[in-house]
């Protein structure tokens, strides 16, 4: 596993993460299409100081949301440096965070647990379940056999480390593909990244109220150190170490943001050296491309200082709509939608992708495509077919799982949160 992209791929020659999952399903053979995966999303949503949201920072995270999906399913590397999503998230959770430090921490730190774990429950219990019914037996797995094996499943209720997954599960003619399972639970390293971020915010916050900028370069410092082997941490530590690390900075960017920091630097000064930081990133990541080519989840350095540079940017120029303007307004409801559902659509969307891909084969059944024109067609725009069908099973999980989401907040279960007054504003915290 590559330090910072958050699915592993069983091996480099599994090729650009997601990148398979476009390659239409044989239809003489039935095997499954292989692929990886990327992924990044918050657990919260930011509100504005002195009361309303912030649908700047709304509208942020709902792009970052649908290029999370794009990538999953295209695995264009360039995504990543277009949008640094990850980095985003990162940020856009630390203003929320400092935020709500105003308050006592403990009780913070509670609150954002419990919003997080029962989201995670439903996710685990529904992947565990489909991981045992296909005979997956962690005792036995060569990767997490034994005692730890059993130990490490805590992961999917309380993501202080990596949950187990076994690398190959079921058959090639099978329903899913034999990686499915690395698909699904590999993004939950995001989860654990929040956790740790969640938790170390007491400590981070003091110490960017007493020395802010060494607090905020501190992380592209470490990131120097683990991301790019001079130090190297074995393990599952290793890469939790190097997560941490590389978006440590944008966490904390958030931080900056919430106190005020970043508008008291003139904004020439603040661009100019966002702009030299991002161009370091892509140099280094220049001589450092991996299997994936300019993929940054693969480029520790780079993506911390490209994602670092990236949202200086974005919250220099932070306008703190209430209102979405103009043509945007038409897209009011969804991002409304979006950030009420961040969770379920993060943890679920992965696993919908690979569900598109039996559902469209039973297209190569139908009479009126049997012949070889007919399916060259389909096997020509498959992904694109893919890309419009995960939205509506998206959907679905909203409708099914999303209610958890309010629940765990101690709300009025919802079924559609697309409604930005009355009853389904969300309560703060």
């Amino acid at each position: 596993m590559t330090h910072g992209n958050p699915i592993p791929t069983p091996s480099a020659a599994s090729g650009m993460p997601g990148a398979s999952y476009g390659m239409p399903r044989q239809r003489t053979t039935g095997t499954a299409p292989e692929g990886g995966t990327d992924t990044a999303t918050a657990p919260t949503a930011p509100a504005r100081q002195g009361g309303g949201r912030d649908r700047y920072l709304d509208l942020l995270r709902s792009i970052a949301l649908v290029r999370v999906v794009v990538y999953h399913l295209f695995g264009w590397a360039w995504l990543t440096v277009l949008f640094p999503s990850m980095g985003v998230m990162f940020a856009l959770a630390g203003s929320l965070m400092a935020r709500s430090l105003d308050r006592p921490a403990l009780g913070v730190i509670r609150g954002r647990i419990r919003r997080l774990l029962p989201p995670l429950w439903v996710f685990g219990v529904v992947v565990l379940a489909m991981m045992f019914a296909a005979g997956w037996n962690p005792l036995k797995d060569p990767d997490h056999g034994g005692a730890w094996g059993l130990v490490d499943l805590a992961n999917y209720f309380f993501p202080v480390g990596a949950p187990p997954f076994p690398w190959h599960l079921g058959a090639k003619s099978g329903l899913l593909e034999e990686t499915w399972a690395v698909q699904a639970a590999g993004p939950l390293w995001y989860l654990r990244a929040y956790l740790w971020f969640v938790i170390a915010s007491p400590l981070l916050l003091w110490a960017f109220r007493r020395a802010p900028w060494p607090t905020l370069l501190a992380p592209l410092g470490l990131t120097a150190v683990v991301g790019t082997g001079l130090v190297k941490i074995p393990g599952e530590t290793g890469n939790a170490v190097t997560d941490f690390a590389v978006y440590g900075g944008c966490w904390i960017l958030g931080f900056a943001h919430h106190e005020g920091l970043l508008k008291r630097i003139p904004r020439y000064l603040a661009i100019s050296c966002a702009a030299l930081l991002m161009a370091f990133g892509l140099w280094w990541a220049s001589g450092h491309l991996g299997p994936d080519g300019w993929d940054l989840n693969d480029i520790p350095l780079s993506q911390a200082a490209w994602s670092f540079g990236f949202v200086v940017i974005l919250l220099q120029y932070s306008p703190s709509w209430r209102e979405l303007p103009g043509r945007l307004a038409r897209w009011d409801k969804l991002v409304t939608l979006s950030n009420n559902r961040a969770v379920t659509i993060y943890l679920w969307h992965n696993l919908l992708i690979m569900a598109t891909v039996p559902i469209l084969d039973l297209l190569y059944e139908l009479p009126f495509l049997q012949s070889d024109s007919a399916v060259s067609a389909l096997d020509s725009t498959y992904t694109l077919w893919m890309f419009a069908l995960v939205w509506p099973l998206i959907g679905a999980a909203i409708l099914m799982f999303g209610w958890v989401e309010d629940i765990a907040a101690k709300r009025s279960p919802r079924w559609w949160p697309n409604g930005r007054g009355g009853k389904s504003r969300r309560r703060r915290r």
